[in-house]
Formats: structure tokens, sequence, C-alpha cells
């Protein structure tokens, strides 16, 4: 008989403690089907992509409405018995209070963790104003806290990603972020050494999440010596797999030729994969 499988507060408590010593990896599925995957790999978590879901849907990052976001928590939360985090974009709401009210759908799903972003979505003007954004934080954590306190909030400066790459204003939105009540910090799009060391240093003891969505000659070891908390992948999973399908259709399409399925799945080991039962908790 399998064992029961961990509860919401379970998953939760885990995930705390991952983001208290240590660095880990938490990649980014894009379905159920992947999310089984890199559980059978031994991750310890898992985070959701807007990006790998929208591409999914045959919608542009950021292009999924709030029902249906809160639907693929559930599938993914479903899917799994490893802790899970939202990418919850934005917050999804216009105002702190529609934002509340979404967080606090989305900790409903059985999430261990969700993110908020400070983008507004609009090209003219990338970032809410820092005042706005913090206040947005502080709504998500009043959500979260009258739901019992116990989904880990981070808190993302989004500048790097939007065309403003200041060091000394994303570290400043962080640590915003930090007093308004974010558990984790993070700044998609810094690479550098330096960089990743400043923001770790500019928010401690807070932990960081660094995103390696590209190609790099860090290592997880490289990184954890920077004292990086957890290391996720955003939307470069799916981006690899559809970069796979990608080829292998233009192959056919252009040249004819199927060559492309060598380095394709064993259609039985995804069978025997999805047969089996999640894995056993370590």
């Amino acid at each position: 008989m399998s064992a029961p499988r961990p509860s919401t507060a379970a998953k939760r408590r885990t995930f705390h403690q991952l983001h208290q010593g240590g660095c880990f990896v938490i990649p980014n599925p894009w379905d159920a089907g992947s999310a089984r995957y890199l559980e059978s790999l031994g991750f310890k978590a898992l985070a959701t992509t807007s990006s790998g879901f929208a591409w999914s849907q045959a919608r542009a990052d950021n292009g999924v409405d709030r029902d249906a976001v809160l639907a693929h928590l559930r599938d993914i939360v479903a899917a799994t018995e490893l802790p899970v985090n939202a990418d919850f974009e934005n917050g999804h709401g216009r105002d702190e209070v529609e934002l509340e009210q979404s967080v606090r759908l989305a900790v409903e799903t059985g999430i261990a963790g969700l993110s908020i972003e400070d983008s507004t979505g609009d090209a003219a003007k990338p970032l809410f104003e820092l005042d706005v954004a913090v206040a947005r934080i502080r709504a998500a954590r009043k959500a979260i806290d009258s739901a019992g306190g116990d989904t880990l909030l981070v808190g993302r400066a989004e500048c790097f990603l939007v065309g403003r790459p200041d060091l000394d204003e994303t570290t400043r939105r962080l640590k915003a972020y930090g007093s308004a009540g974010a558990d984790c910090l993070y700044a998609p799009g810094i690479r550098t050494r330096e960089q990743i060391a400043a923001v770790v240093a500019a928010v401690a003891p807070k932990p960081v999440n660094l995103l390696l969505g590209f190609p790099s000659d860090l290592t997880v070891d490289d990184v954890a010596s920077l004292g990086v908390r957890r290391i996720s992948v955003g939307g470069a999973l799916a981006r690899a797999a559809w970069g796979g399908f990608m080829r292998a259709a233009r192959l056919i399409v252009e040249k004819g030729r199927f060559d492309a399925f060598a380095d394709a799945a064993s259609g039985n080991d995804l069978n025997a994969l999805f047969r089996m039962p999640p894995p056993a908790r370590r």
C-alpha cells in the first residue's frame, strides 16, 4: 500500500525548511507530466512558469487569465507530492483589493509558495512605482496571513527584464519588498557573479532566488558559494522542449526527413513513468 500523500501544511513546512540553509534547484514544469518527471528525478520542490504554461495554451507570457492560472496551479499541485511555488505574475489584481483576493484564491489551490512581481505589463511604464509595488506586496502578505501564514511569499524586482538594469534600483526594491513581508527575494535577469553577490548581501538574511534560464558557466556549487538559497530556470525547460519539437517539425516540412526523432524520449519509458505512483518522499 502506498504511503499517504503529504498534507498541504506538511509541504509548506518542508518548503520553508528548504529556504533556511544550503542551496537547492527548483525547476519549472509547465504541465502535469513534466511535473511528475521532475519529481521522479529527485528534485525537492517545483515552481510553475507563467511563460511555459502560456505557450502550452497558445498564448504569450502574461496572456492567460486568472481563472486559467488557478486551474493550472490545481493541476500541478495534484500531479506531484512536492511543494509547488506559483509564478503568480504581478498578482492578477488591478489594485491591492483585487490582488489580495487573487492571492487568497491561489493559496486555496494548495501551493506552498507564491511570487509577486512588480511589472505592470505596460511597455511605456513597465514597473509599478515603488510605493505601489510595496503596497501590493503588503496586500499579498495580508492574504497569506489571513489564510494561516504558512505559504511562502516571494517578492520579485523585474528591473533587469524590462530594460532597467540598474542594480541600485533593484536592490532598493528588493529590500522594500522584504520589509513589506516577502520571505524570499528574486531579481530575474541578473547574471554576473558581482550582481548576484550584491543582491545576496543587500537583502541578507532573507533568502535569494536566482534565475538561470540561459546558458551559463555557473554551476550549482558556484551559485551556492555566492550565498544564493534557490535556483529556478523559468521557462527554459519549456523552451528546450519547444526547441526539440520545432526542429523535428521543420525538418519534416523543409527536408522531408525524420532524423530528429533519434533524440526523442522512449514511449515505453514515458508509459512506465506515468504508470508508477509518485516516488516516496525522502
